[in-house]
């Protein structure tokens, strides 16, 4: 019988890549890999702590992956707290904030950062990590018809979004585009 802690190094070695694609594709920020990789570490750290209890689930990657799309709200929220926070003080000393730079070719990865949190969790569980929607459910603590519907909404709005840029660039299916999210390794630059 493998000890707690050669199970969690299992778990860890099996599941580490994708979770910490998991946090990149909903994190979206300008940070990339980096941050996505510290927070699937903290989310590893979260679930070493409590490894008695995810070990004992029923679905403990589930339980994993609540514990990063839970981190990544938190970290979203405390982004967005902090811009407020720097608009608020440049609106305050008079000097105007530059704004911001949009590129002019919208990817997919673009598209995603511009969905709201739940949308963006939604479609990235169900279409990049191919979850069912009990699963998805499971994973974002909401019901399965949430996820139905966020994800039906997420999807026209992404493919609202990818056509846009695709008919001012080239003709390709912007639903193929969106389904290239979950195949291939996971690299640590340059996803």
């Amino acid at each position: 019988m493998a000890s707690p802690n050669d199970e969690f190094h299992a778990f860890f070695e099996q599941h580490h890549a994708e979770l910490s694609r998991l946090a990149y594709l909903l994190l979206g920020g300008p940070d990339g890999a980096e941050s996505a990789d510290d927070l699937a570490a903290d989310a590893l750290v979260a679930i070493w702590h409590h490894w008695d209890r995810v070990r004992a689930a029923r679905h403990p990657l589930a339980y994993a992956r609540g514990v990063v799309a839970n981190l990544a709200r938190s970290r979203i929220r405390s982004r967005t707290r902090e811009r407020r926070r720097v608009a608020l003080f440049w609106s305050q000393h008079g000097e105007p904030a530059e704004g911001p730079d949009v590129p002019a070719m919208l990817d997919v990865r673009a598209a995603l950062r511009r969905l709201p949190y739940r949308k963006r969790a939604c479609v990235v569980l169900r279409h990049a990590f191919d979850l069912s929607e009990r699963e998805t459910a499971s994973a974002l603590g909401i019901s399965v018809g949430t996820v139905k519907s966020q994800t039906s909404r997420g999807m026209a709005e992404l493919e609202r979004m990818l056509t846009e840029a695709v008919t001012s660039t080239a003709e390709e299916d912007p639903r193929g585009l969106l389904r290239g999210l979950g195949s291939g390794p996971v690299e640590r630059r340059g996803w």
